[in-house]
């Protein structure tokens, strides 16, 4: 398992475009994974350019979330995975949540959490109230700073977990299924956002809503367990990509 940056740009991936992002925020080189046995990603080689939002689809099972594990260098993995700029800071998105809802935690004391090394039983730390309001109303969620963290809906979690992930000033964001357990208005507003952020820092986004990618993507990879296509959205969605990613009844 190799993680570097500054390496030069790779050669020989499948691209529907027919040319590489240039410049690039991250490059994966001939990646594999498996687990328990099973091969997960083969020989997976892809680039999300720098700037911009990349979307990464694909089936249930096609190995998006163990690329973004790789990524984090969270899942072990042959190949390599190469940033630019070098070591970037990375602000992360899981797809939920894992916690006791009934845990008498607020968001500004959540936000705190990773903020501050002082512990919340020394009670609030109001120096940080003004950063962490700010971040919520980055996100739309200021009215969310003194809810329980276990009554929010889930986008309201979402765009919690959205605004932690900024307070890292991340040069590289990376959204693992946002919209999972988000109504209609929910997914729209984190679009919108997304929409607004993708000029300050790379985003890189997983995704099996094809309109979502349509939509919003500046880069589309197509990934199942291999990459299959990878280029601009008005490539991908007229190219034969889509339905060799999702088999061939597919539509979106």
């Amino acid at each position: 398992m190799t993680i570097r940056s500054g390496a030069p740009p790779l050669a020989g991936v499948a691209e529907a475009s027919g040319a590489a992002p240039a410049p690039w925020a991250v490059a994966i080189k001939d990646v594999s994974v498996c687990l328990g046995g099973h091969r997960i990603l083969s020989n997976l080689s892809a680039q999300a350019p720098k700037g911009g939002q990349t979307v990464v689809i694909g089936p249930n099972g096609g190995g998006k979330t163990t690329l973004v594990k790789s990524i984090l260098g969270q899942a072990p993995f042959s190949g390599e995975i190469v940033f630019d700029p070098p070591s970037p800071r990375i602000g992360y998105v899981p797809q939920r949540l894992n916690f006791d809802r009934g845990l008498p935690l607020t968001v500004l004391e959540f936000l705190t959490l990773g903020l501050s090394e002082r512990p919340l039983w020394l009670g609030e730390n109001r120096r940080l109230r003004p950063a962490i309001a700010g971040l919520l109303k980055s996100v739309k969620a200021d009215h969310l700073l003194r809810r329980n963290l276990g009554a929010l809906s889930g986008g309201e979690l979402q765009r919690v977990l959205l605004a932690s992930a900024l307070s890292l000033s991340p040069e590289l964001l990376i959204l693992d299924e946002p919209a999972t357990g988000v109504d209609v208005y929910g997914e729209q507003l984190l679009c919108e956002l997304l929409e607004t952020f993708k000029t300050r820092f790379s985003i890189l986004m997983v995704s099996h809503d094809l309109p979502t990618a349509r939509a919003h993507a500046d880069w589309v990879i197509c990934l199942n367990r291999r990459l299959i296509a990878q280029g601009p959205p008005e490539a991908i969605f007229n190219s034969t990509a889509i339905a060799a990613t999702f088999g061939l009844h597919s539509s979106g």
